[in-house]
């Protein structure tokens, strides 16, 4: 029996959602102090789970950057330009605008521009999309892999030349972005911004590998040579990360090309199992809960930032003392049932909920909001 697919593979959709819900679920822990340990990032180099969250939903962005590009035939024209344009503004302000509503709830300050930080998961999102569409247009396909391999190949070698591997102030990284971002508007980590300026340059590279991967994907209709296609593309790259690993480090707070490699191969081989359970064996009905997530990533994702935000500076008196909303939840509810560890994980698995209740409740009446 030969399986064919014409519509776009819901296993994309599913994906996309396992991994918004991944990331609501590593940033909002009932308390930072007692973090369940798999849902830890690596303190500088290695791989956690939790560090493949974020770089499958780049992976998955350029995939669909692929498909929504179809439309335009490839070809550059001053419209498709302006509306990738103004989606990347839009998406750049929405992270901002995040940014800023944090600190005026925390703060209490309308204009904290002396204290704003530019740049964040949004942000990077915007500036990889604008970035990965503009070239797919402007640049024949059969040479992004070799931009790909120059953009890594580059990056690399800034990271040597520049102390890119170390924890600390001098690192290229941290030395560019100080220079141009200035400190107070910088993720403080040891003055690396995990969303900088230079290590936009590998996660590029990261959505690129995506769109290449979406090309591979729509060109043939047989399920079956999707799966073939999508298995080999994540065995590559996971063993040549891995291969590589030994001389450049994984590294997700710089995002080191041997981190784009090993991840987007994972995310790979993810996709090619979920086409196998969802599209080829048809096991769907597990599947619901994500697609909620996966219909409208990016509100869903802004709308829990802020959630978490108002969850975190709403007061309430607990137990004679004012504290916040969460931190209330979290002592007086969770810590006791749970512990420390399994009070933090039940908080995010609960909030993860509450924002899939309003993700199903859009999905259920066919609203889809676009950012």
């Amino acid at each position: 029996m030969n399986v064919t697919s014409n519509k776009r593979l819901l296993a994309l959709d599913v994906m996309r959602g396992i991994t918004i819900a991944g990331m609501i679920l590593v940033n909002n822990p009932g308390s930072w102090g007692y973090v369940y340990p798999p849902l830890k990032h690596a303190q500088w180099n290695g791989l956690t789970p939790t560090d493949l969250v974020f770089p499958f939903f780049m992976f998955i962005m350029g995939i669909s950057t692929y498909i929504s590009l179809r439309k335009y035939n490839f070809t550059f024209s001053t419209p498709a330009a302006l509306k990738i344009i103004k989606r990347t503004i839009v998406i750049f302000l929405i992270g901002i605008a995040i940014n800023w509503f944090a600190l005026l709830c925390y703060h209490h300050d309308p204009l904290p521009f002396a204290q704003i930080r530019v740049l964040g998961v949004m942000q990077r999102l915007a500036l990889c999309y604008g970035a990965s569409a503009l070239i797919a247009l402007l640049i024949k396909h059969k040479y992004i892999p070799y931009l790909i391999f120059v953009l890594l190949a580059g990056y690399f070698i800034i990271l040597i030349t520049g102390n890119g591997f170390a924890y600390n102030e001098t690192n290229i990284l941290s030395i560019v972005d100080r220079s141009i971002l200035g400190d107070a508007h910088m993720y403080q980590d040891n003055h690396i911004d995990p969303e900088g300026l230079l290590s936009t340059i590998p996660s590029i590279a990261h959505v690129l590998i995506g769109f290449c991967v979406g090309k591979l994907l729509m060109e043939v209709k047989d399920i079956r040579e999707k799966l073939e296609r999508l298995f080999l593309i994540g065995t590559i790259l996971t063993f040549a990360g891995f291969l590589l690993s030994y001389g450049c480090p994984f590294n997700k707070k710089i995002w080191s090309p041997t981190f784009v490699l090993v991840t987007c191969g994972l995310g790979s081989s993810l996709l090619a199992l979920l086409v196998w359970i969802i599209d080829l064996k048809g096991y769907k009905k597990w599947s619901h809960f994500f697609e909620s997530f996966g219909v409208n990533p990016l509100f869903i994702y802004v709308l829990a930032d802020v959630l978490a935000i108002l969850l975190g500076v709403i007061t309430v008196t607990c137990q004679g003392e004012s504290t916040s909303l969460q931190q209330a939840f979290y002592a007086g509810t969770l810590q006791p049932i749970f512990g420390n560890e399994g009070g933090a994980l039940a908080f995010a698995i609960l909030f993860v909920l509450l924002n899939w209740a309003i993700g199903y409740i859009l999905y259920k009446k066919k609203i889809y909001i676009k950012i």
